[in-house]
């Protein structure tokens, strides 16, 4: 660990538990922004190169899901791969109806909203007690449903969703699945073709050790000739370099989902954030993560702290959460103070360990809560 402890600058200074919101910087992550920069000073422009970037981010993202980079289609934002997969529905289709869990980050929510103007129909699955009960997809998923939006993490939380059965559930009426996986990708195993989902969709500024401004999605390669993107750009075409404007021949394999000029920058960044993840394993982080998730809940309830996380470390992410009075982001400042970069999120602060954090972090971590809890 003393290693990558070293190419994260940051922790020589600071505790570093806001990863479900930001990771920090790696030295890796930093020479990858500057290879790109150095690229564009000598050459003003490199579009093979920069395309051959493209490709190669794919891969590294494809390796943490067991895809194909055939398989993944890149953008800005999840908000964008969110919008591209609700305007590739079809219109005419006997199915109207949307299901949307209370877990999904409001993005997501508010964009399938959105497209009920084209006659879909939202229904919201909701929380109780802060966590899906997965026989509700049994009851909110029926022969109506087209897609149902199903996160594997609730931001809030870290409550984390059994993908594998709420898959099947949703499969088993006939219903897509879709599944935003930002909130914990790279932090525990995630195979797209044992789950059989539809769409898995990520950005890269988390758990990835990435930054803003760049998405992964997977597209099931058997659904990819049945679905036609409104929301699209010149990348989402077959040939985008031949300049055609008169023929509207879309991309024959999930790079129909990319839209317009690519994230060249942010991808050098995320490809190298995500070559870390497999350098050091998924397995291996999940394994850690899991020791430093039993110790801060422990630690939390020891101390006396609200946990609002679960307290099963089969339904949870490294995201524990601790509700806190009053303003949740002026904890968040205060913690600062103690050189404690965490996340605030509603009424709680959010305490989001990586692979590089240590035992001593988290018991410093909750020390500092327990004291500016106790100056109020």
């Amino acid at each position: 660990m003393d290693y990558w402890r070293k190419q994260f600058p940051l922790l020589k200074t600071h505790i570093h538990v806001a990863n479900c919101s930001q990771a920090p910087q790696s030295t890796f992550t930093r020479q990858a922004a500057m290879e790109y920069l150095d690229n564009w000073d000598r050459m003003g422009m490199d579009w093979d190169r920069w395309m051959e970037e493209i490709h190669f981010a794919k891969e590294e993202f494809a390796k943490i899901i067991n895809a194909d980079a055939d398989d993944i289609a890149i953008g800005t934002s999840v908000s964008e791969m969110t919008s591209a997969v609700a305007s590739a529905l079809p219109l005419n289709a006997g199915r109207k109806k949307v299901v949307v869990t209370d877990a999904e980050f409001p993005t997501v929510g508010l964009i399938w909203q959105a497209h009920q103007k084209y006659g879909f129909k939202v229904q919201f699955l909701p929380l109780k007690n802060g966590i899906i009960d997965v026989n509700d997809y049994d009851r909110y998923v029926d022969e109506d449903t087209i897609i149902t939006s199903a996160c594997d993490t609730y931001y809030y939380n870290g409550f984390r969703q059994d993908l594998k059965t709420v898959i099947a559930k949703i499969h088993a009426k006939g219903s897509l699945a879709y599944v935003d996986a930002y909130q914990a990708a790279g932090t525990h195993p995630i195979d797209v073709k044992d789950l059989d989902v539809d769409f898995l969709a990520t950005g890269n500024l988390k758990y990835l050790l990435g930054v803003p401004g760049i998405a992964f999605m997977y597209v099931k390669r058997d659904l990819v000739e049945y679905l036609h993107p409104s929301f699209t750009g010149w990348f989402g075409q077959d040939k985008p370099f031949a300049f055609d404007i008169h023929n509207f021949i879309y991309a024959p394999d999930a790079r129909r989902f990319d839209s317009g000029t690519p994230p060249v920058p942010t991808a050098y960044i995320a490809r190298a954030g995500m070559k870390i993840i497999n350098t050091v394993g998924v397995g291996k982080i999940h394994q850690w993560t899991n020791v430093l998730s039993e110790h801060c809940m422990k630690g939390a309830l020891e101390r006396g702290l609200d946990l609002v996380s679960p307290t099963d470390i089969r339904m949870k992410a490294p995201n524990t959460a601790i509700r806190v009075p009053g303003d949740s982001h002026a904890f968040e400042l205060a913690l600062r103070k103690d050189n404690i970069i965490a996340s605030a999120r509603g009424d709680a602060v959010r305490i989001a360990a990586h692979f590089f954090t240590t035992l001593e972090d988290i018991d410093y971590v909750l020390d500092c809560f327990v004291k500016h809890l106790n100056s109020k």
